[in-house]
């Protein structure tokens, strides 16, 4: 083999693996987007019907802390659904355009098998998208893809890009594209985060939210 050849084999190997690399670096989702305005008016929180908000609520120190134990009543007292805390975004549902949720997420330790992020609206499903804490600590969309192997204990970073029109969704962690994956129909969206039990959740879930966003694509 020529000095000329191996060099040109040696140049195309370094570029496969930048290219590897790169598809792992952190990037700003929200470029391209505009932060629309929040405030506590846009916070309504879901929680056990029979509690008052702050037996399973609190803000402090720009934090919203969400908590639900697994025998809590449901939303509501005719309802079939399994218990919940979560902030449900109001004054933003939207049935065009690209919408983008940003936060910084927080899961102790032993939650586990409770959903913590969700984009509502679809058909024939309740839900666009679902973020989900598995037993072993794995962020998952839904039961499926692994988002993050183990997010336990520490602050990280979701944005959730939702294309309508295109029925498209992305979902980037700690500024690194996860998954995308298709839309799920729908005639409305809007934004959740904080603790929903599933039917196999832990007897104590609790998520923590602060920095909460909604961005909308510049049209």
């Amino acid at each position: 083999m020529s000095v000329l050849n191996h060099i040109a084999l040696v140049s195309i190997a370094f570029l496969l693996l930048l290219t590897q690399w790169s598809s792992s670096w952190p990037v700003d989702p929200t470029l391209g987007f505009v932060s629309l305005p929040l405030n506590t008016s846009n916070f309504h929180i879901h929680k056990p019907y029979d509690l008052p908000i702050s037996k399973r609520y609190s803000f402090k120190h720009g934090v919203h802390k969400m908590w639900v134990y697994f025998k809590d009543k449901p939303l509501s007292r005719n309802s079939p659904t399994y218990p919940r805390t979560e902030i449900r975004i109001r004054g933003y549902d939207y049935s065009s355009g690209v919408w983008q949720f940003e936060g910084y997420g927080y899961v102790p330790c032993g939650t586990a098998n409770v959903t913590i992020m969700q984009v509502f609206g679809a058909s024939p499903h309740a839900t666009t998208l679902m973020l989900r804490v598995g037993s072993n600590g794995t962020l998952t969309y839904y039961r499926t893809a692994v988002l993050d192997p183990y997010i336990y204990e520490r602050w990280f970073r979701v944005n959730v890009i939702h294309d309508v029109y295109a029925s498209h969704l992305k979902v980037y962690i700690d500024g690194v594209l996860k998954l995308e994956a298709p839309g799920r129909g729908g005639k409305f969206h809007y934004f959740k985060c904080g603790v929903y039990s599933q039917p196999d959740g832990s007897y104590y879930m609790e998520s923590r939210w602060k920095g909460i966003k909604v961005l909308k694509k510049c049209d």
